[in-house]
């Protein structure tokens, strides 16, 4: 699934290419995704010109002069600017175009994505206003980690990958920040310590503009020459390096299951 890098990555590749620009169109070949695409979308979208392009946690949303489309990509969706003749794939389900013959096309082979519609403060639909804190922001530090913690018998990194709580934190950047903190995935997040929840928040932050920053501002760095979405190309100290030496220690990368996704740590040097 495209995780916060990707999702901001693909904000920055497609700002410059569609801010300030006209829609003068909408193509529909599947609406079914998620949630259907509103069958209205071209009449409510057609003549507005795109004013800004944010992200809040997973979601892309595309606020124009009166409304917003709130995008998210699913387990396997992307979108790309690209020339309006270009041959269509097989999961190309909605063109957005604009004046200059370029479409914003979305790709989702799984359809588990969507492209929603809002004529009010997008920041308030049900889909976004429930998320917890973005974990760049500066309201995200370990004191913020150290009130959500206190009480709290959720292993740490099901509790960071709590939407509720703090955005965008998936499973990669949740396994490399606990094992830069030297923290076991496993332990009550009651039961860490203030410090060690200040180095987490620094760390989290940390991995994550990394990663934004290996993926660069094109979206040609979050989609490869077929056309499909992936994760960047970088170094992982744990993350899907089962049974490696790690990197810090002579112990050895253990896989285990964690609220149904897979965690990766060493067992000596992460307490």
């Amino acid at each position: 699934m495209p995780e916060l890098p990707e999702v901001e990555t693909t904000c920055n590749g497609i700002r410059p290419h569609i801010q300030n620009k006209v829609i003068v169109g909408v193509h529909i070949r599947n609406p079914s995704l998620r949630w259907p695409v509103p069958a209205d979308l071209e009449e409510l979208t057609k003549g507005q010109k795109v004013k800004q392009i944010s992200r809040r946690g997973k979601y892309i949303v595309i606020g124009l002069q009166e409304g917003s489309l709130i995008i998210h990509l699913g387990m396997s969706g992307g979108i790309r600017v690209v020339n309006k003749h270009l041959e269509l794939k097989k999961h190309d389900h909605v063109d957005i175009e604009f004046a200059n013959e370029t479409v914003l096309r979305y790709h989702d082979p799984r359809r588990f994505g969507c492209i929603l519609w809002t004529d009010e403060d997008p920041q308030q639909h049900k889909l976004l206003i429930k998320l917890g804190v973005e974990p760049l922001s500066d309201a995200f530090h370990g004191e913020f980690l150290f009130e959500k913690a206190k009480g709290k018998t959720r292993a740490v990194k099901v509790f960071l990958m709590d939407s509720h709580i703090v955005v965008g934190v998936g499973n990669i950047y949740a396994n490399e920040a606990l094992f830069m903190s030297g923290i076991d995935p496993q332990i009550a997040v009651k039961d860490i310590s203030h410090a060690q929840l200040d180095l987490l928040a620094d760390n989290i932050k940390a991995v994550l503009e990394k990663a934004i920053e290996s993926g660069g501002t094109t979206l040609r760095d979050f989609i490869n020459s077929e056309g499909k979405p992936g994760y960047f190309q970088q170094q992982l100290n744990v993350y899907g390096r089962t049974g490696e030496k790690c990197v810090r220690c002579d112990g050895t990368i253990k896989q285990i299951r964690q609220g149904q996704r897979s965690t990766f740590y060493c067992p000596e040097c992460q307490r």
